[in-house]
């Protein structure tokens, strides 16, 4: 019985997204320009369930480039209304279009002369003979079998909300380097963000040896540097060269005297590299892809002097892993 109750839900609720296929016409272009016109903010309102919906559809807009907040109707009508400036539009939410909170603020809306976007299930309500645009999100049933909790309603309102904003985002041009400046914190921000240079051990901190160096200068380096490895490089300071931890475990195997050996005999040559401006999310795709930790880091392509290293630490640390 849970099973098939829980199947039933998503049933009804896909159905009626579904069915907002069909609604996508004129009046949702119209909503589309009336945004993109706007000169202030998007003023998303409501109450209840659609109140929590319209906090979300405030929250997408703003996040993909729509500037927007969300005003409560019942806070609307005891002063909060004054945050409604006069070149902003409404976007108004509510189901049966006749809540309350929500009509005693449209006449003040209407007298500011804000244009208003309804999103409603009723075509003939109060709130949709108010609204510039109307877009319809009625449903046939909701998912809650006594039919009296907000559940297909909500969910098609949050889908038209979520349709509205990616439409405007694309018609905005707005770009993934857009969407990491308005998400800065989190992994997704670091991701989008955050460069090679930015993370990457370089003057003192870069763990060099010169090729006729002896191994036991080698070892001093790699431990000291505390990052597993060391470059290797000739008399006019190129990287020919890398001794990894890895590097070191095989050469032991081959030569019982290693500590009197020369970094150069030492080492494998062509080690990975990447340039210091690209994201540091593609310094890990790098690493993974070579099965390696550490990426010797250049200004740019074809130079033979490295700047700096990266290692797998530094991104795990910085969250881009």
């Amino acid at each position: 019985m849970i099973i098939k109750r829980a199947k039933q839900v998503l049933q009804i609720e896909a159905k009626a997204i579904e069915r907002l296929i069909g609604r996508i016409n004129e009046q949702f272009v119209q909503a589309v320009e009336l945004i993109l016109a706007c000169e202030g903010k998007v003023v998303v309102t409501g109450v209840g369930k659609s109140g929590i919906i319209g906090q979300k559809i405030a929250s997408t807009l703003a996040s993909t480039g729509t500037p927007s907040f969300f005003l409560h109707s019942t806070e609307g009508s005891h002063g909060d209304l004054g945050m409604l400036g006069k070149k902003d539009i409404v976007v108004a939410i509510s189901n049966s279009g006749e809540t309350d909170e929500l009509s005693q603020i449209l006449p003040l809306i209407k007298r500011y002369g804000n244009k208003l976007i309804a999103l409603t299930g009723k075509v003939k309500s109060t709130l949709a003979r108010a609204g510039d645009v109307v877009l319809d999100v009625s449903v046939e049933e909701e998912a809650c079998p006594l039919g009296l909790a907000p559940t297909a309603s909500t969910t098609a309102t949050l889908a038209m909300g979520d349709a509205l904003a990616v439409a405007l985002l694309e018609k905005r041009g707005f770009k993934k380097d857009d969407f990491a400046i308005l998400h800065p914190g989190g992994k997704l921000g670091k991701q989008l963000l955050l460069k090679v240079r930015d993370l990457m051990h370089a003057g003192d901190e870069l763990p060099m040896v010169y090729e006729e160096a002896l191994m036991k200068g080698a070892l001093v380096e790699i431990t000291s540097k505390r990052l597993g490895v060391t470059g290797v490089m000739n008399k006019r300071h190129e990287l020919v060269g890398v001794i990894t931890d890895g590097d070191l475990r095989r050469a032991l195997e081959r030569h019982t005297d290693l500590l009197e050996r020369t970094a150069g005999e030492i080492m494998t040559q062509n080690p990975k590299r990447i340039e210091a401006d690209i994201l540091a999310a593609q310094a890990v795709q790098r690493m993974e892809e070579h099965a390696i930790t550490s990426l010797f880091v250049f200004d740019k392509v074809g130079e033979k002097t490295p700047r700096g290293i990266i290692h797998l630490h530094d991104l795990l640390k910085a969250g881009v892993v």
